[in-house]
């Protein structure tokens, strides 16, 4: 009988080609290719599963998305009671985290914090005496604690674009949902330096730093909004 001709392959030749084949394999793990057509998805490369509680959200930004576990919300009215803006505060782990939507306020920054009395009436007197202004029955800043300056109750500064609208999601945790409830949540009219004036700065009768106004107030200017947290 003749030999056959067949012959095995040897592992030289074998090897070359599972390697090859494996290569394809792991070349094609992502679903797509990219591609210069508009509107084509480009691949997406993914490693490690994101920490729990974290993710990517809507245009590709990541953040938090911990559900609060309470939470309670207040209605921003200016003095004509107009509603110019909603928050929601809730409890999220050990911090507080607050939502601020707001239209039809005067574009740039303004102070925002949370106020010692849960009043919102317009063309008040504060508790403390002194002229009629909008506001003014909520007291000043909310303080807990020993903390002065800044006060507990002050917030990130609410940014109005130049359509008159803003949103903020920002976050505390120096006040509880306890401390701020039935309490004012208010906008002002600027922005808040937080008393963080330099010492270069000098002020009548020779002193340096921020003044008494600005330790009370941050020069945030008049009360323009204000809701009760409940």
């Amino acid at each position: 009988m003749a030999p056959s001709t067949t012959r095995r392959p040897s592992w030289r030749t074998v090897t070359p080609l599972l390697a090859v084949a494996a290569l394809g394999l792991a070349g094609c793990s992502n679903s797509q290719e990219s591609s210069d057509v508009k509107g084509t998805t480009p691949p997406v490369f993914t490693s490690s599963p994101a920490p729990a509680g974290f993710t990517t959200g809507h245009g590709g930004e990541q953040g938090l998305t911990t559900p609060p576990t309470e939470s309670v919300s207040a209605q921003l009215k200016d003095s004509n009671g107009k509603l110019v803006g909603t928050a929601t505060i809730g409890k999220v782990g050990d911090h507080l985290q607050i939502t601020v939507e707001a239209h039809g306020l005067t574009p740039g920054f303004h102070g925002l914090h949370f106020h010692q009395q849960g009043k919102c009436e317009p063309n008040s007197v504060a508790p403390t005496g002194g002229n009629p202004g909008d506001f003014l029955s909520a007291g000043g800043h909310l303080q807990v604690g020993a903390q002065a300056h800044p006060a507990a109750g002050d917030l990130t500064s609410l940014q109005v674009r130049s359509d008159g609208n803003a949103n903020l999601v920002t976050t505390t945790s120096t006040v509880s949902l306890e401390d701020v409830k039935g309490k004012a949540l208010i906008i002002h009219s600027s922005a808040d330096n937080f008393g963080n004036i330099p010492s270069r700065y000098s002020q009548p009768g020779g002193t340096t730093g921020p003044d008494a106004d600005t330790l009370a107030t941050g020069d945030a200017g008049t009360r323009v909004a204000c809701g009760v947290v409940s």
